[in-house]
Order: structure tokens, then sequence, then C-alpha cells
């Protein structure tokens, strides 16, 4: 892919930080480890700057997404796009932290699922910077006429390959600086 892709989290997707999430109807799912920006201010100019972000965000959150693609693996930039980013759920911890207090850029991330190491990250696999991804957002919206609002949130990109998931499984992130976010994938 040749640039960041993007779909809308809808609230119904959206779990709290320790949820069971088995029943949901996953298909294939896999899960990534993010950080999740939470807007305090509209995104609406048509060109943006780190700092519009910086001042834009109200706070951050570790988060998961669960990855789920209606259409087989083996997809192209415009399939996952027809698919709504292959978005299945999101899962959102619950210590909001203020940005001040953490450089997203230098967090490094673990993921254990059921208490084994699946992956580890860090903040500069996101674009360099998730605040990178939110400027980047920014603008694509704005240009298209939608800008980003006070109160939505943005979950900016993975901080680690994703993984595989399957029933039975515990999720389990931790963020340097954001703490942690955890998920239940118990059988249906």
């Amino acid at each position: 892919m040749d640039e960041p892709i993007w779909g809308v989290l809808y609230s119904d997707k959206c779990r709290t930080d320790g949820d069971d999430i088995g029943g949901t109807g996953l298909i294939e799912p896999r899960v990534e480890v993010e950080v999740a920006v939470v807007l305090g201010a509209d995104l609406d100019k048509g060109r943006h700057t780190v700092a519009d972000v910086i001042s834009a965000t109200a706070y951050v959150l570790p988060a998961l997404e669960i990855v789920d693609s209606r259409i087989a693996w083996d997809i192209t930039s415009a399939d996952m796009i027809a698919d709504n980013a292959g978005s299945g759920l999101y899962v959102l911890g619950t210590r909001p932290v203020p940005l001040a207090a953490v450089d997203l850029r230098r967090v490094e991330m673990r993921l254990t699922v059921s208490g084994e190491e699946a992956a580890t990250g860090s903040g500069a696999a996101c674009l360099g910077n998730p605040l990178n991804s939110v400027l980047w957002l920014a603008d694509a919206m704005a240009q298209r006429g939608t800008p980003l609002r006070a109160g939505e949130c943005i979950m900016t990109g993975s901080l680690c390959p994703m993984q595989p998931i399957s029933d039975g499984d515990e999720i389990l992130a931790e963020i340097d600086g954001l703490g942690t976010v955890s998920a239940l994938l118990s059988a249906a």
C-alpha cells in the first residue's frame, strides 16, 4: 500500500478494556496494538501541522484493533477500503493520558496472547510517530469536506505486525506511559 488506509469507527464496534469479544461474529480475527487519540477540538483546516494535532488532542489511550476481513486475506488496498479497512472491533483502555505526559514516538509496546509474547513494537513504527497518522488523516478528511471533529476517536495505526487470534485467547497489550488494554476472545 502506498498510503495509509482509513475506515469509520462505529460506536457499536467499540469495546472496553477487559471485555469478552467472543460471540461478536468475527470471521478470522487478528489483533493490532494502537494508540487511540481522542480529539478535544476540531481539525478543520485544509492543511494542518503537528502543532495543530497536539493542540486538538484531549488525551490518548492504549487500544486494540481487532482486524477482521470479510474478504480473503490476500487483499489489495482497494479491497481494504471496500471492507472498511478490515475493521472488526476496537477495544479502548479506560485511563486517559494527557499527550504532554508521553512521547508517542518513543513508546515501546508488548503484546501477549494467552500469556505468550506475540509481538513487540514502538510508536515509531506508526509513520514515524502516531501523531503523523492523525496529521495525515486530518488533512485527508478536511480535503474531502468531512473534517475530524472534537470528541472523535482516532486509531492511529499498529505499533507492531498484526497477529492472528482465535477462540479462547486472552489478549493483553502494554504500551509504556499509556498502560494496558485487554480483551478475551471466548468461544462463541
